[in-house]
């Protein structure tokens, strides 16, 4: 019986890190699907609703396929709060974002969404943290603030790019978005959170992605990496990446496994260099080294063991 257990917690540990690797790849896949001012490829208005439609109808599938009931009146609410964080908000404002700054760049400012989690938490559940956490939230927040303002100097201004702004509202949007699916997950279960969320969506998801699909000249400059990183972060992040993630979290314990999320920064750099040509700089490395730092202090300072609420990538 303990044989099986801890070989349990190996396979759930290894699970989590899986779902932490398919998580990385967004970023870059976003920036992929979106293109950059210079070069655009798919509109983040159109990616937006067309991962959020692929997701949907593989999510409508699965429903169907588990014969799972309607949720009850009280588990709407928190529903449709967490659809709008991390269904709608968070995507269309990182795609807006990724249209103006680099993978490697979003990287260090979505660093800060462990933090920001626990935060929302704390406010929204009213969990209790001791003053180290609240100084190394506010660490955290600082050193991403500091970052932004050096890039914005570095490019011949003073003051938050509205790329650096649009990454904060997205991080802000898929942190409520993570604590609020987190209160219907003991309930529902972790895949059918991520799925009803996608499902919910789908009314209107898919008829936008229908009125906005590209046509004529822009469909025809669209090349095909673009539908390649629409078709992940529809199908792998928004959807297929959680049900690794959360089942890691469930056999291998929580604390232990939302631990390997403290890589997950890096990863998204590395794979922006083979699938975009970016440079990792030294900037964008130290700060981001420093952000994973303070969120990890900050777990330490943290109270009591919390729920995947907390832990959600």
């Amino acid at each position: 019986m303990a044989a099986h257990t801890a070989a349990r917690q190996r396979l759930g540990f290894w699970l989590g890190v899986f779902g932490m690797v398919l998580f990385s790849v967004t970023v870059p896949a976003t920036r992929l699907a979106t293109g950059s001012d210079a070069d655009p490829q798919l509109s983040p208005w159109f990616v937006t609703a067309g991962r959020a439609a692929l997701a949907g109808l593989l999510s409508l599938a699965f429903l169907l396929w588990t014969r799972s009931p309607w949720p009850a009146r009280h588990q709407w609410r928190p529903l449709l709060l967490a659809l709008l964080g991390n269904v709608l908000l968070w995507p269309l404002l990182a795609a807006l974002a990724l249209r103006s700054v680099t993978a490697v760049h979003a990287a260090v400012i979505v660093a800060v969404i462990p933090l920001a989690t626990a935060v929302f938490a704390a406010v929204v559940l009213h969990e209790r943290e001791r003053l180290g956490f609240w100084l190394c939230a506010l660490l955290g927040v600082a050193l991403v603030v500091v970052f932004s303002l050096i890039r914005a100097g570095a490019e011949g201004g003073f003051g938050f790019a509205a790329a650096d702004l649009l990454l904060a509202g997205a991080v802000l949007a898929s942190s409520f978005g993570y604590v609020y699916g987190a209160q219907v997950t003991p309930e529902l279960g972790a895949e059918r959170v991520i799925c009803w969320m996608c499902a919910l969506a789908l009314p209107a998801s898919l008829p936008l992605a229908l009125w906005l699909w590209p046509e004529g000249p822009a469909l025809a400059a669209v090349r095909w990496p673009a539908w390649a990183g629409l078709v992940y972060v529809g199908a792998v992040s928004m959807w297929s990446g959680f049900f690794a993630w959360f089942r890691g979290l469930q056999w291998g314990g929580t604390m232990r496994v939302s631990q390997v999320l403290l890589l997950q920064p890096f990863l998204a750099m590395v794979f922006a260099v083979p699938l975009l040509g970016e440079h990792i700089d030294a900037l964008s490395l130290g700060f981001a080294l420093a952000v994973v730092a303070t969120v990890f202090v900050g777990r330490r300072f943290s109270g009591a063991a919390r729920p995947v609420r907390a832990e959600a990538p």
